[in-house]
Formats: C-alpha cells, structure tokens, sequence
C-alpha cells in the first residue's frame, strides 16, 4: 500500500500527452495526490509513466490509478532508475531526463544548471574555444563537422556582428532527441547557446523550430523569458518554420530567418564566414549545443574526450523507433554496436518477426542489413560502410518489408522536399522514381502485348535492357551525390544504393 497522497511524477513532454498522461494526471489529482509534471525519461514504450517514490508504473491508464495506489498494480516495473534500459546508459546530454521539471530554475540550478556558462566566463573566449576543440565535440547531425573548429572560425572572422543559430528543424524520420531537449530540459539549449555567444562575441540568436512542435515552442518561449537573467546581454528569440524538409539545411534555414524562399546557398562563402544576414554565424543543432554546458564544467572537455572511439567522442542521444520493441531514447558512448542497439536494447521488433533492415540517419539514410550489425555507432566505421549517423535515428524493419518500394520513397521524397534549386536534386530525384517504377515493372506476358508497344524492350519503354536500366540508376545516383548543391540531393543514394545492394531481389519486376 502506497502512503496517502503521495508525490506523483508524470511527463508532460508531447508523446506522455498523446499517449493519455493528462487524463492519468487528473484521475491522481482527484484522488488527492500531489503531481509534479516532469521530463520523459526516454522509455517510449513504458509511457504513461508514472514515479512515485522511485517506483515506476507503465504504461498506466486512467484505470490502473487504484491498483498503482494500492501497491497492486501488474504495471509496476520496480525502481525505474535501476530499468535496464537506462541502466546500461551514460546519459550526458540527457541527465536530467525524467528527474527535473522543465521550466523549473529551481530545480535547473540545483542538478548543476549554470555551472558551465558561469566557468566559460570566468575563463574567457579563447579558453572555451579551447577546451571545445580538446572535447572532439562533433556535429550531431550532417557530416560530423568538429563544433570548436566552427566556433573559432565565427570568433575569428572579422564583423562587428555576430549570431549563434539553433538548427531545431527535426525532421527526420525517427528522431525525437531535440523535441525531449526543448521540451524536458530547455535551459540546457538555452545555456549552451549563451556559451557559445559568449566564445564568438555574438550578442543575439535564433532557435528555428518546426511549426510541427507546438509544445516545444511554448516551452522555450516561457523558458527565454525566465533564463533572460542568467544569459544577458545575450537576447535570445524562437523562430518558426512551415516544416520544409530542406530547410534543415543550414543556408535553406539562413534564408527562411531572414523571410526568404528557403532554398539552398551555394557554398562558398560558409555560414561561419558570412551567414544570417552576411554575417559571421554559428549555426549546430540541438543536440550539438546541448552538449555544451557538460563539456565546459570543471573537467568536463578531458572527460568527453576519453569518452567513445577513434575521433567519434562523447555520448550519442540514440533515438529508437520503427518496428521496435522497445522504443525510446538511448544515450551512449560511440562504439556500441548496431545489433546491440536493435536487439538488446530495443529487444528486436515489435511484431516479433525477424528485423530485414536498419536505416540510421533520417529518410536518406542507408538501410543496413542485420549482417552489417556488427558496425561500431561510429561516424568513420559508418562512413567506410558507405552509411551515415546523422542525427542518430534508428528506424526498424521487419521481414514484411518491401525494400525495391523504400528506395522509391527515397526518390519520391527527396523530389517532393527539393527546394528546386539545382538540377541534379530537382530533375534527378523525379527521374529516379521514374526509373525504379521502369525497373520493376511487370514484364508484357505475350507477343501481342509486346507488339502493343512498339516503344517497349523486356517491358521498359525506355528501349533499354533491364541491366541498363540498373546501371542507369548507378550513374544517378551518383551525379545526385557530387552534383547536389547540398545534402537532400546528395545524401539520397545512400538508401537507394544500400536497398539495391543488399536485397536486389526486391528490385525484381512483380507480377
């Protein structure tokens, strides 16, 4: 039996809402209890999760209230810091997930909050720069790029203006990480940008979010005007985009702050040099300034640096979904392996069929197959498998799936999203759709079929043989990836070569 009106923690975060924890709030509410409304900790599938005194319950309803109350519920999971799930984790990043209210200074300040602007000052521009080049800190997202040497580039460019842009625009298939960071812990975004002005000598930035997070808006908005204290003279502002995929790129994103048709820069010059406004810009995403305020704490760059393998250092927010079992957010050092990742730690898929493929990295992600599981979640032992980390979404797939009609997607995806700049995103995308439908088409049964279409050859229009048509694919594919102007182009061979790759069969003409 649960003590009489006990403490009660549950997440207010946008999956705990649209899985019902407002109703399961109310019905403790009513009963008398107190409840806190808190940060997710990450286990998506365990949600509603609900903490009294240590002890979880999930996923509860409405109706498990008495029982949990009681001490009766089959929901109980134990105490839910010690779940294997989080046990095995090193959460950096995402420490204070689950545990802190997210709009609470109080609670902010007294699990360490502050502590790494409050050392950056203290030590100046040149030492924060420093310190982030010893940390390895990379992008976590795109290619990787090192955040200190971005930064020191920004600090040393010359302008009497300078900004610190907050790429939020999360739009990958399978990613949620930033959403938790703005919704659960928004201070640590906010306190990492105010560190990274401090290093580049910008007085003003910019958060652009998808207009898909309604949430994570009003969080940071509310979360701006309490921090305003603790990061002047540094002014900070949210910034809504209308949820272009290409405006995750950063020159299409530039163009949207600044009120312009979101559309790829060519490069040169770079953001770093002249960016929002022409002028010198820092722009990293969530989860890279994120991981800002640990690294500048009292030895936290050496810390960072032993963390992880080759020049992959630190922790990744690992965000597992698809057709998983357990699906959620798992941080950990790089280097664990993709099979662990799926199998044990998201316990393989939901529907209990044999996982047929991974896509790590977004919708233009390759598809890895369970014989490649063995890679290290690495940025270089990726990019020698032809893959990407991007921004460390993992999507499962089980056996059921057709990977022929997945590399179609890619196309039709990337030919939707196309900001239509450069020939090679905008044309080649729509005919790579076009090519693959040529490539699986059922072949005429009959001569007279044949004969019907004299433009035909083994069922193809175009008058190419079947392995022309492959080999055309191949040539594609290629121009897409060093012809692009930026990554949306650039980056969708990846799911297209690795489908044909690893399962050809499914590019085989159906029936």
């Amino acid at each position: 039996m649960i003590q009489s009106h006990p403490l009660v923690r549950i997440a207010d975060d946008s999956l705990a809402l649209a899985c019902g924890a407002d109703a399961v709030a109310a019905v403790f509410t009513a009963t008398g209890c107190t409840v806190e409304r808190v940060s997710s900790w990450g286990m998506h599938w365990l949600e509603p999760l609900v903490e009294i005194d240590g002890q979880g319950f999930g996923p509860a309803t409405p109706a498990d209230v008495p029982a949990i109350l009681a001490g009766t519920s089959a929901k109980a999971i134990g105490p839910i810091a010690a779940h294997p799930f989080l046990a095995r984790q090193q959460r950096l990043t995402f420490a204070r997930a689950g545990r802190t209210r997210p709009l609470s200074l109080d609670d902010y300040a007294e699990t360490g909050g502050w502590a790494g602007l409050k050392r950056a000052r203290a030590i100046g521009r040149e030492e924060v720069l420093a310190e982030l080049i010893t940390s390895g800190l990379r992008g976590r997202g795109g290619a990787g790029f090192p955040a200190g040497i971005k930064w020191r580039t920004v600090a040393e460019a010359p302008g009497t203006r300078k900004y610190v842009v907050c790429n939020a625009d999360e739009g990958d298939s399978g990613t949620f990480a930033d959403r938790m960071v703005m919704e659960g812990d928004p201070f640590l975004l906010i306190e990492g940008m105010a560190i990274a002005a401090h290093a580049v000598g910008a007085d003003r930035g910019y958060i652009y979010v998808r207009s898909e997070y309604p949430h994570a808006i009003a969080k940071l908005r509310k979360a701006i005007g309490l921090a305003i204290l603790h990061i002047a003279p540094f002014q900070l502002e949210v910034r809504v985009g209308a949820g272009a995929y290409v405006c995750g790129e950063e020159t299409s994103l530039l163009n949207s702050i600044e009120g312009k048709r979101g559309e790829v820069r060519a490069k040169p010059p770079l953001p770093a040099l002249e960016g929002l406004f022409g002028c010198p810009t820092v722009v990293n995403n969530v989860l890279t300034l994120a991981a800002v305020p640990h690294i500048l704490s009292a030895g936290g760059a050496e810390l960072y640096q032993r963390l992880g393998v080759d020049r992959s250092k630190g922790t990744m927010p690992v965000q597992l979904a698809g057709n998983i079992r357990h699906g959620g957010l798992f941080e950990t050092t790089f280097g664990m392996t993709l099979g662990e990742l799926v199998n044990d730690v998201g316990g393989g898929t939901a529907s209990g069929r044999p996982v047929k493929a991974a896509q790590v990295g977004g919708p233009l992600g390759a598809y890895i197959p369970p014989s490649q599981f063995h890679l290290p979640f690495a940025y270089e032992q990726f990019a020698a498998a032809d893959a990407l980390i991007g921004h460390g979404g993992v999507v499962v797939f089980d056996d059921t799936v057709d990977m022929g009609g997945m590399a179609r997607f890619a196309m039709q995806f990337c030919a939707a999203e196309s900001c239509g700049k450069c020939t090679p995103c905008r044309i080649g995308s729509t005919r790579g759709v076009e090519l693959i439908d040529r490539i699986r088409a059922p072949t005429p049964a009959t001569a007279d079929a044949v004969a019907s279409l004299p433009q035909m050859h083994n069922g193809r229009k175009s008058g190419r043989s079947r392995e022309e048509e492959l080999q055309l694919l191949e040539d594609l594919c290629e121009t897409m990836q060093f012809g692009s102007l930026c990554a949306l182009g650039g980056f969708t061979p990846y799911p297209v070569r690795s489908a044909l790759k690893h399962w050809p069969e499914d590019f085989e003409p159906k029936a």
